[in-house]
């Protein structure tokens, strides 16, 4: 992936482009690969579940602007009951801190509706990760969404200021509205391509278009 003067090629990234931290990357007849180690996956009889900072990511600088990718995900081979396919985008990467919004794509096709109710989540890292906001903040950084395991969707992102709107599919309704972007106006950074336990990623069409 190339990225110039505020234009950005959509052709994906060689995984010699990206860096990584914790997962495996590789590349596909069905795009750039990304998951997790088996070693890697969370336990909850061992530790609180919660987001972490594994990823592929790109060493661009972003601060405003749109990104944008098509992406899947699978649950691995005996995954875990508390697997969702996680799998997302990470922005304004610093080497420490990042913001996300990424999907739960098992939680879309849940016969519970609180689970379907988790299926986009915003979350930033490492302060502000999911237990944390919906403890503090029920239901305003989560919401219900059209998705599913081992199906294509295509996610765009627009992040202005500490202002961030998700889309699904290239509808014009948003999905996802943050009007407070935790890490605030100023941050800026790379892109990740960002899964967590148990799941199995696929990313293509990647376009970053900065401000």
């Amino acid at each position: 992936m190339a990225l110039f003067g505020g234009t950005a090629q959509a052709t994906d990234p060689a995984p010699a482009d990206l860096r990584v931290i914790g997962v495996d990357l590789t590349k596909d007849e069905q795009g750039l690969r990304v998951s997790i180690p088996r070693e890697h996956w969370q336990d909850p009889a061992k530790d609180k579940l919660a987001d972490r900072d594994f990823m592929a990511w790109l060493p661009v600088d972003f601060h405003d602007g749109v990104i944008e990718a098509e992406m899947k995900a699978d649950l691995a081979p005996g995954a875990p009951d508390f697997a969702r396919g996680f799998v997302g985008l990470a922005f304004r990467y610093d080497g420490a801190r990042f913001e996300s919004i990424y999907l739960r794509p098992t939680n879309g096709v849940a016969q519970d509706q609180v689970r379907r109710n988790h299926a986009v989540q915003y979350a930033a890292f490492p302060d502000w990760r999911f237990d944390r906001l919906r403890r503090e903040s029920p239901e305003r950084y989560e919401t219900a969404a059209d998705i599913a395991p081992g199906r294509w969707v295509h996610v765009r992102i627009e992040v202005s200021g500490v202002r961030a709107v998700l889309y699904l599919d290239h509808r014009t309704s948003p999905v996802l509205i943050v009007n407070d972007l935790k890490l605030g106006p100023d941050q800026r950074g790379g892109v990740g391509l960002w899964v967590e336990t148990a799941t199995i990623a696929h990313f293509r069409n990647i376009r970053i278009t900065p401000r």
